[in-house]
């Protein structure tokens, strides 16, 4: 989350004209993440979230997004619910960017989650993916193999931000891309379940935000993206008994199947690759009116150097 577009009290109190939220009493933007717009609203009759959709968000993936939410939601599963306009719209438009209102969700976002976190964001993860079945609207992965190349060619100058990394990502590019696997169980995905769009009540995972890079892929990728950005320290070593908690959790909920298994090296590798790029991207290019500074792509040039040793599952936790 970021603020790329201001909103004024007048733009809000215009834009609140169509809903039936009650009067504003509180309005400040959120100054994290690098995405999108968002704000905090506060009115007499709750909280909510306002996002001004800007930068990799495509106007046409949107309904896909509120619509995933509005499904989860309904099946019990916890996350920003849209809100609707008066006549039945969940997307507007604000200061020429399309805009909606989600409800606000309480919780924590923890910076060093431990063990048991772990299990239980990805037990809520497996929880995602099931009710996500079923979902009549889909969406590929844009930023899964096929989009791994265009990016890794934009990119220029990666060597200026450590020596070797032109290499690191055109070698694992080449490896990556040849033995991606082409059958696994998939549907609905997160993609981006990180430990900062996870908030928790306590040891319980109260809610899961940001869908804003959800689409269609294989489960156990999701599940390999929570591995990368979970179970690492902070010294780049991989912590075995989180990575355990976390799937042994979600196998609970989900079974792995043996495919599922045998590719988890391999998807862990791309799934570092694949945020490996794009930090690498945006640290190159950065946003001039972003509030936040771009992150660190080293730190998942060091997992993809991991992952790159890696020859069994086993070795994650399993």
């Amino acid at each position: 989350m970021a603020v790329y577009t201001e909103v004024s009290f007048e733009d809000l109190e215009r834009l609140l004209e169509q809903y039936d939220i009650g009067e504003p009493l509180s309005f400040k933007g959120i100054a994290e993440g690098i995405e999108n717009s968002n704000f905090y609203l506060q009115t007499d009759r709750g909280a909510f979230i306002l996002t001004l959709y800007e930068k990799r968000v495509a106007a046409d993936d949107l309904p896909f997004f509120l619509g995933l939410m509005e499904h989860l939601a309904e099946r019990g599963f916890h996350c920003p619910l849209p809100v609707k306009t008066r006549d039945g719209r969940s997307l507007v438009t604000l200061n020429r960017r399309s805009a909606a209102i989600v409800t606000f969700l309480t919780g924590i976002a923890l910076r060093r989650p431990d063990a048991a976190h772990c299990a239980s964001a990805a037990a809520a993860l497996a929880g995602l993916h099931k009710a996500g079945e079923g979902f009549a609207l889909t969406r590929p992965n844009a930023l899964g193999p096929k989009g791994w190349r265009p990016l890794a060619e934009s990119i220029h100058g990666a060597d200026t931000i450590e020596d070797g990394l032109a290499a690191l990502i055109g070698g694992s590019l080449e490896e990556i891309t040849t033995a991606w696997p082409t059958d696994l169980p998939s549907g609905v995905i997160h993609a981006d379940f990180f430990p900062d769009n996870i908030l928790f009540v306590g040891n319980a995972v109260g809610g899961v935000i940001d869908f804003y890079f959800a689409c269609n892929d294989f489960y156990v990728y999701d599940l390999a993206t929570m591995l990368n950005s979970w179970c690492f320290e902070l010294d780049g070593s991989y912590n075995i008994t989180k990575g355990q908690s976390a799937i042994n959790a979600y196998r609970q909920q989900r079974a792995l199947s043996e495919a599922e298994i045998a590719a988890l090296p391999m998807l862990m590798r791309g799934a570092a690759l694949r945020f490996l790029l794009t930090r690498t991207y945006d640290w190159l290019n950065p946003d001039p009116n972003a509030l936040v500074r771009p992150k660190d792509p080293r730190e998942y040039a060091k997992k993809l150097r991991f992952h790159n040793k890696v020859k069994h599952a086993r070795e994650y936790g399993l």
